[in-house]
């Protein structure tokens, strides 16, 4: 297996996030790739840089008006007398039907559905990096790799086409599976972080040529609150296309393998034939989000459970915050596909 990362994601270095009110210190810092890093570099897996395919594939996913706002909002937002250091919407529209505003608060409030993916001078060099890794672990599997895996940092699946929310800017694995479909794969995206994949739901929610499964922590009282019920399952060409399995707070190794035996079911009878993993550690016990409370021992059984499918896997980072175990639970994983 080969891994891919690129040196430019640590540029990004986000300060601000606001949870329950308060300012904290962000969780998505530089050192969370550095430690996944180290575990991929111990594993004995080759580590590689990503080939630029260029803005086309991230296009398939997000509009150029969304690109254009996340490539230039950070020069726009400095312009503004006292303005903060990285763009933080103070406006959230209760609708973006009507009218598309001129000005760099008005987008911010268009585009940032939240307060936790501010953008600072490397934000979006980042994000670009980012897909680009995703796409090149695509292209690895797409020529005939078993597995590959992409150490994407800002993660993606919250981004929706035209939002960044969630620590999210680019949906990194929706690009790996629009590129993978555009090759003429059929796909499946199995999502095990611990927060729904809101993003790539609603990137496909009406399509039925790209399945999106999602296990997760209950969104009645857990980010993204809003996305994730089991009652969401597709709309018009994607109805049945949509699977969430939401979990109780605290659900151990017994509850999510359950749950994950459901989802490789529901993955086995649409007949993929390659497979996207959108791979969160958050689950964790020891995470600092404390919503499950998988093992390190569970993210073994999860990794070869997945990878007894016997297909393709382009395996995407997203979430999995700075914990001594983080780098063991990405070991756990990519080990069955070794």
């Amino acid at each position: 297996m080969i891994a891919v990362f690129d040196p430019v994601q640590a540029a990004h270095d986000p300060q601000f996030f606001l949870s329950s009110g308060a300012p904290q210190p962000c969780p998505e810092k530089p050192d969370r790739a550095q430690a996944l890093l180290a575990a991929v570099t111990q594993l004995g897996l080759t580590v590689k840089e990503p080939t630029d395919r260029g803005m086309a594939p991230i296009q398939a996913v997000h509009p150029e008006r969304y690109l254009t706002f996340l490539k230039n909002i950070h020069n726009r937002w400095q312009r503004i007398a006292g303005a903060s250091a990285e763009v933080i919407p103070n406006i959230h529209p209760d609708h973006r039907h009507v009218g598309y505003p001129a000005s760099a608060v008005g987008q911010a409030g268009y585009h940032m559905m939240d307060t936790s993916c501010p953008i600072g001078p490397a934000t979006w060099d980042a994000a670009y990096a980012s897909a680009q890794t995703a796409l090149e672990a695509a292209d690895l599997v797409w020529s005939g790799a078993r597995a590959a895996y992409a150490l994407c940092r800002p993660p993606g699946h919250h981004a929706f086409a035209e939002l960044s929310g969630g620590f999210c800017y680019l949906n990194n694995s929706a690009i790996a599976a629009q590129s993978l479909t555009g090759q003429g794969a059929r796909v499946a995206v199995l999502d095990v972080d611990l927060h729904h994949g809101n993003g790539t739901q609603a990137i496909f929610y009406s399509r039925g040529d790209i399945l999106t499964v999602s296990i997760h922590a209950d969104p009645v009282r857990f980010y993204p609150f809003f996305w994730g019920y089991a009652t969401e399952t597709g709309e018009g060409a994607g109805e049945g296309a949509n699977l969430n399995l939401p979990l109780p707070r605290g659900t151990r190794d017994h509850g999510f393998l359950a749950a994950l035996d459901m989802a490789l079911g529901h993955v086995a009878d649409f007949a993929p034939t390659h497979l996207v993993l959108a791979l969160g550690l958050d689950a964790f016990e020891g995470d600092p989000f404390a919503g499950l409370a998988v093992t390190t021992q569970g993210f073994v059984r999860i990794g070869q459970a997945i990878a007894a499918l016997g297909l393709p896997v382009v395996i995407v980072q997203e979430g999995g915050y700075l914990c001594p175990e983080l780098g063991q639970n990405l070991d756990a994983v990519l080990r069955a596909f070794l």
